[in-house]
């Protein structure tokens, strides 16, 4: 290679195709900052949903193609190979997969068979996926058949773009339309780290002359995935879409990057939720939800804004005035759009996947190879589309079930996990227990960790499964569950169920944050009317008086402490959803930190209030920041004593939703607030 050429690659470290890419600061590593969705988005959004929903008319469409809900499934995914060329995280056990024997694979012609039948019933898109689409040696002469289909509108492909560049002018030529590429970094060492694909080292002869230890990392992927790109755009292909799994710990630190690439680019850039799929070792701990990754970009583009999205699109769109592309973000997981799906999936061993995150799975290369008719293959997908769920299962859920690796979303079925097999029928409990019944052991338990007894929390109850349950044990009418209690809630103060049914009657021990199997999911509000809510709570700080004279006179070497701890109170509000993983992101109208100083006992009230509109309450941001500010004080004093206590942190009240809560006629008094609030909008 020559010195000019080895430079023209050298110069994409500083100031490539996508412009000056520098090590993240500070501010770019920071979290959620604030929480920024604003009252016009709320109704871009509302719209958008709206839009997105799938049409309501009279236009005739195929019934083997409409699910029970009424979804009509005009998109068709078809995977043409296992095989990739890379080997992403995100995607690909680290250990590799085994891959289908080629005779079970689907041939060009049962592809091309399939394909004409479902455009036959109303499909109206096909994308081409894998593994790696464009590795498949007849790729093009696939979409040039599909061309020919009467009815078909659009032809799609998914690519990493190793080959894209080379491949482009055939594809256009044979008739594609629209083009996605995947790229989750664009610094080109943390690209060949994500896709475990080995680059070269090269020492540049200029570097020879000023820096001779310096070696340079030459990754041949990622430039021929950039090259792709802007080679795409100059053919013409508009939208191109640039596709980015975020995952934390990895390249949350490049949104800003990504979202600057649309600036002199007609690209839109989607950021894809971190998604669990068998062996991608996916832990909740690594997802950045939707709504932290819109605040952090919002903190550097405030002016971000909203777009109304086209029908039955997945992804939530925004622009910056000014920029010439566009963002957007796939909220599988945070904020499911099951409502307007019209997706139907075909792996590259002829199995139709009806959903995504599910492992149900029907063959339609058996079928087919066994002589079925038209007429039988569509009983076939009419059946399997007529199982389809109304949604997907929460993140938790999905995490822990089985299901293929991405790549293989595109293979071979799993196993499924087989359900124990019933008891005898004279063993089967009735809808109700007899006392009798009431005494039978547990064969298994669900572990709980031990944290109310270090929280002060007044335990509540278990929820378990359908297996029989020890005495004394209540049974939730209707549900089929048992759930045994961990302790007397009267005399704890307790408020055994906080769901749905509530309002002084309801099961009294159900808990809204487990599913059916006793495992942790978050509770789907998405159907809940936006009420505004307000709640209040407070902590406790009992200093000592050597800590409490100090703080008093502001005389401590930290310095203002309760200004501090106010400011971090109301940070903390704001921060609720990244540090308990359940809680959802709410946008916060008002938040407000305020203190009671209580001589005779050396101690500091905090009082913490937090108001917002939307679909569920805002409790935990009040005790979240009533915690975090009483923790702050203790940080502050400590160097004086610690001999200080953090006691009665608690909900005060709450008001907006299904059920009102007021402390004063439960025996908590309220302290009077005397400081000045802040608020953050």
């Amino acid at each position: 290679m020559s010195v000019g050429v080895r430079l023209r690659w050298c110069s994409v470290f500083t100031s490539g195709w996508f412009g000056t890419v520098v090590a993240p600061s500070s501010a770019a590593l920071s979290r959620r900052l604030y929480c920024s969705v604003t009252r016009r988005e709320k109704h871009v959004e509302a719209d958008g949903a709206a839009r997105r929903r799938l049409p309501d008319d009279n236009v005739p469409f195929s019934a083997f193609l409409t699910d029970s809900f009424g979804r009509r499934h005009s998109y068709l995914r078809i995977s043409l190979t296992e095989k990739c060329n890379l080997r992403c995280q995100y995607c690909m056990p680290e250990e590799g997969v085994r891959l289908t024997p080629r005779p079970q694979l689907l041939t060009t012609a049962e592809v091309l068979t399939l394909a004409g039948l479902f455009v036959r019933e109303g499909v109206e898109k096909i994308r081409l996926t894998g593994g790696e689409p464009l590795i498949r040696p007849d790729v093009l002469d696939i979409i040039a058949e599909l061309r020919k289909l009467e009815g078909l509108k659009t032809i799609a492909v998914t690519t990493n773009g190793m080959n894209l560049a080379r491949l482009l002018p055939q594809l256009r030529e044979a008739g594609l339309d629209l083009i996605n590429v995947s790229l989750d970094s664009l610094l080109p060492a943390k690209f060949e780290f994500i896709v475990r694909r080995k680059g070269e080292r090269r020492l540049p002869l200029l570097a020879l002359h000023t820096c001779p230890t310096q070696v340079l990392l030459f990754c041949p992927g990622f430039h021929k995935v950039m090259e792709g790109i802007d080679k795409a755009l100059d053919m013409g292909y508009r939208p191109l879409k640039v596709n980015c799994v975020v995952m934390r710990g990895l390249n949350e630190d490049e949104l800003l990057d990504f979202v600057a690439l649309t600036e002199k680019r007609p690209l839109e850039v989607r950021f894809i939720e971190y998604m669990p799929f068998d062996g991608n070792r996916w832990n909740f701990r690594k997802m950045v939800s939707y709504q932290e990754m819109l605040d952090h970009i919002r903190q550097r583009w405030p002016d971000l804004q909203p777009l109304v999205p086209a029908q039955a699109d997945t992804a939530k769109t925004y622009r910056v005035p000014g920029f010439q592309g566009q963002v957007g973000f796939i909220t599988s997981m945070s904020q499911h759009f099951c409502g307007s799906c019209s997706r139907l999936r075909l792996t590259a061993d002829g199995s139709l996947k009806v959903c995504l995150f599910g492992a149900s799975e029907v063959s339609l290369r058996d079928a087919l190879r066994s002589g079925a008719s038209e007429e039988q293959l569509l009983q076939v997908v009419g059946a399997a589309v007529g199982r389809k769920k109304k949604q997907h299962a929460g993140m938790f859920s999905i995490s822990q079930s089985r299901n293929r690796p991405m790549v293989l979303i595109g293979s071979r079925p799993r196993a499924p996990r087989l359900s124990p097999p019933p008891p005898p029928a004279s063993r089967r409990r009735p809808s109700a227990p007899t006392d009798q019944e009431s005494a039978l052991g547990l064969s298994k338990k669900l572990k709980i960790h031990q944290l109310t007894d270090a929280l002060g929390i007044a335990p509540t109850t278990r929820v378990l499964s359908t297996s029989p349950a020890p005495s004394p044990l209540l049974h939730l009418g209707g549900s089929g569950r048992w759930c045994v209690p961990l302790g007397n809630s009267a005399r704890h103060g307790a408020r055994p169920y906080h769901g749905e049914s509530g309002g002084g009657g309801g099961s009294g021990c159900e808990l809204t944050h487990t599913d059916a199997q006793g495992r942790a999911a978050m509770v789907d509000v998405g159907a809940k009317p936006p009420t505004r809510r307000e709640a209040t709570a407070s902590a406790t700080v009992a200093l000592g008086p050597t800590a409490f004279q100090r703080l008093a006179a502001n005389q401590l070497a930290k310095g203002d402490v309760l200004s501090v701890a106010q400011l971090a109170g109301i940070m903390a509000s704001k921060q609720t959803a990244a540090l308990i993983p359940l809680c959802h992101p709410l946008p916060l109208d008002h938040a407000a930190v305020s203190f009671q100083l209580q001589p005779q006992l050396h101690a500091v009230v905090v009082t913490a209030t937090c108001r917002t509109t939307g679909p569920t309450g805002v409790e935990m941001e009040a005790l979240t920041a009533a915690s975090v500010a009483a923790l702050t004080v203790y940080d502050m004093c400590k160097a004086v004593s610690h001999d200080i206590t953090i006691t009665d942190v608690r909900l005060l009240r709450k008001s907006g939703g299904k059920r009102d809560f007021d402390g004063n006629q439960s025996g908590v008094t309220a302290p009077p607030v005397r400081s000045d609030e802040e608020t953050c909008r």
